[in-house]
């Protein structure tokens, strides 16, 4: 099966502002987990752990300039890490907007 065919599976609305026909699950990968894991459902987070498994979701979320503080959270848990192991987290903005604090 082709890469498009696997990102069709996903929900629509995640890739919105980009043509599908030339995406690719290994082209931007961090942009396909970042986008499901802040904005998919639970069918699209099993889909992309099948498709990548967990190792490797892990070790693209350490590298994620940002990532929700509840996708962090969540990620950690299933994966036994902590906060400090990912850039995100070192990375948030000094001076949160209103409505963040």
């Amino acid at each position: 099966m082709e890469e498009v065919n696997y990102l069709k599976k996903l929900s629509p609305s995640l890739f919105w502002d980009i043509d599908i026909s030339r995406a690719s699950m290994e082209t931007c990968p961090q942009q396909v987990v970042q986008r499901v894991l802040e904005y998919g459902n639970m069918d699209d987070w099993r889909f992309i752990r099948a498709y990548y498994g967990l190792p490797r979701i892990v070790e693209l979320c350490k590298q994620m300039r940002t990532l929700d503080p509840v996708c962090l959270s969540y990620i950690c848990l299933l994966s036994g890490t902590s906060k400090e192991e990912y850039r995100c987290y070192h990375t948030a903005q000094s001076n949160p907007t209103l409505w963040n604090s």
